[in-house]
């Protein structure tokens, strides 16, 4: 099937609104989100995850979730249109962050794997390069409506393996389904060019064309979104696109596969390779290298997309890295506290800090400091930490229990320096209750440059307040980081709003808003935050594409 139509039956829902951040942290749905930590992280996890031998396929049997579509659960890897076990026979153990037990198993493919995956991808790209973009964008649509009916399964599976709360599960698939939405139309927006040079009878046009099979290394904190941002606009373009998920979530990117196939892609056109974390590394670059793969799109840590860049300029890939963090947030004296208080709620404590955007580094003017420190740990002590399943939470656990120590050596670190400890400061681990990842929501006030938290990204929930006295030094501290993804302030001030927007050195700027992301606009950063754009008009789908000249001489008596 080289694509598919809209029958009279389907539905297609256009509701995906840019949600107004709600005063209770209770309410929100975390419609604007954005990625994280590395995928193809080549350290070795503190804990070995478990592997395992089978030559069957093995269904978990007793699922601690129960969803509606039970056939949206696959827990295999999906290549070239079949349901494949690694050809070793080995899966791996996926844990639930909420209590620490493994609840499933997937395929654990390793470097030999990636050939085959290759291979159907290129053989499907011979045909879907050629599919018509109104067809492509339809088999988007039909996707994207797919993906609607299933929403509640598929934000079920993301939270028991990320560990974030369910309406956070479902605000994040709200969010994504900008994405398909969005590059459905983006499909039919490509254009070439026609010019008439100062040579006389000639003439000179640019063609667009898809660059061929692409591979996708994405995170663990938002699997749904970082897959939807990355494969509409791959799709759109033409591409083929293979996935390799995170450890941690396999099993929402398969399920996304499953509905690709219902929606009509051809088989090659999108498939899924799943790997533990001892074999991350060796799969991402086996997949990095491939002769036949031209374009790499990765979202992980500064330190690996270095990796990632490294190993495609050997092959001359064009490689899209979407990188670290370490975002500052500017309050000044003129701020709706407020509003800069609930739009920080929301950045910093979605999914426990886990987010390259988020705040890292909270910055207030000394005149409302100590105003907004009462005002963030009042509405701070209103979260519930649990279980991302259970109804009553509003924050759930990390995703992964190597960012516990993490957290607790910062805020160690941050008392050494003077830190002063509002709130938490503690894991909860093992504690009454909570038998998974959990830390304790962590307010440190007095933080200064020495500690690691002005320095490191936190990826816990961990919030440190920087004071400052004038625009030039909050300039000046936002700064120096060698990252440069997001920046947030909060004035009344029209001249300072200017200023500040230039002044900052941050690919994505929020102006009294925590919210930096949407399908419509470009995303991405600048310095060590990466290069290349996702989502936006027009430059999303240029990263998939190839432009080619054609030059034509008219005859002589034109």
């Amino acid at each position: 099937m080289l694509g598919c139509m809209r029958g009279p039956g389907t539905r297609l829902l256009i509701e995906h609104s840019n949600t107004v951040v709600r005063a209770s942290f209770s309410q929100l749905a975390a419609r604007k989100i954005a990625h994280n930590q590395s995928t193809v992280t080549l350290a070795r996890a503190t804990k070995r995850r478990k592997t395992t031998d089978t030559t069957t396929t093995t269904m978990a049997p007793n699922l601690p979730l129960k969803l509606n579509n039970p056939d949206l659960f696959k827990d295999k890897s999906y290549v070239g249109g079949d349901w494949v076990e690694a050809k070793s026979g080995k899966r791996f153990d996926v844990y639930d962050p909420g209590n620490g037990k493994v609840w499933a198993t997937a395929p654990d493919n390793v470097a030999e794997d990636t050939d085959a995956a290759v291979k159907a991808a290129h053989e499907a790209f011979q045909t879907f390069r050629k599919v018509n973009p109104r067809t492509r964008a339809q088999c988007l649509l039909k996707w994207d409506a797919l993906i609607r009916e299933n929403r509640d399964d598929l934000a079920n599976i993301v939270t028991y393996e990320t560990g974030k709360p369910l309406f956070e599960a479902q605000g994040e698939l709200d969010y994504a389904l900008g994405f398909t939405w969005w590059f459905a139309g983006e499909a039919e927006r490509v254009q070439g060019t026609v010019q008439t040079p100062a040579a006389p009878n000639r003439r000179v046009f640019t063609v667009k064309q898809p660059i061929g099979v692409a591979v996708a290394l994405v995170p663990w904190n938002f699997p749904i979104a970082m897959i939807l941002r990355k494969a509409g606009a791959a799709l759109a373009a033409g591409c083929t696109m293979i996935v390799k998920p995170s450890p941690e979530t396999p099993f929402s990117v398969l399920a996304l596969a499953h509905l690709a196939e219902k929606a009509g892609f051809a088989k090659g056109v999108f498939s899924v390779l799943t790997t533990s974390l001892d074999n991350t590394p060796g799969l991402s670059e086996a997949l990095c290298r491939h002769p036949l793969v031209k374009k790499v799109t990765f979202t992980g840590s500064t330190r690996v997309g270095k990796l990632v860049a490294k190993i495609c300029s050997d092959g001359l890939k064009k490689c899209t890295l979407e990188l670290g963090g370490n975002c500052p947030f500017l309050v000044f004296d003129d701020a709706d506290l407020d509003q800069a208080a609930t739009q920080l709620m929301a950045l910093k404590w979605r999914h426990a800090g886990q987010a390259c955007i988020t705040a890292n580094r909270v910055y207030v003017q000394k005149g409302v400091y100590d105003k907004f420190a009462e005002i963030l740990a009042q509405k701070t002590k209103e979260l519930v930490v649990g279980h991302g399943g259970d109804s009553k939470t509003t924050m759930g656990p990390v995703t992964t229990e190597r960012s516990l120590d993490k957290a607790l050596a910062q805020v160690e670190d941050a008392k050494k320096h003077g830190g002063k400890l509002v709130l938490g400061g503690n894991k909860l681990q093992g504690s009454k209750g909570y038998d998974g990842y959990f830390f304790e929501p962590t307010i440190i006030t007095g933080a200064n440059d020495q500690m690691l938290i002005a320095r490191e990204e936190t990826f816990a929930p961990v919030m440190a307040l920087f004071p400052f006295d004038t625009e030039e030094e909050a300039v000046r501290m936002a700064n120096d980081t060698s990252m440069g993804l997001a920046s947030y302030y909060f004035t009344k001030n029209i001249d300072r709003t200017w200023r500040l927007l230039e002044n900052l050195e941050a690919g994505m700027i929020g102006m009294n808003t925590g919210n930096a992301s949407a399908a419509e606009s470009p995303f991405g950063g600048i310095k060590e935050s990466g290069y290349g754009k996702e989502s936006g008009k027009d430059v999303a789908v240029a990263e998939y594409m190839i432009t080619k000249t054609g030059t034509l001489t008219l005859a002589d008596h034109y």
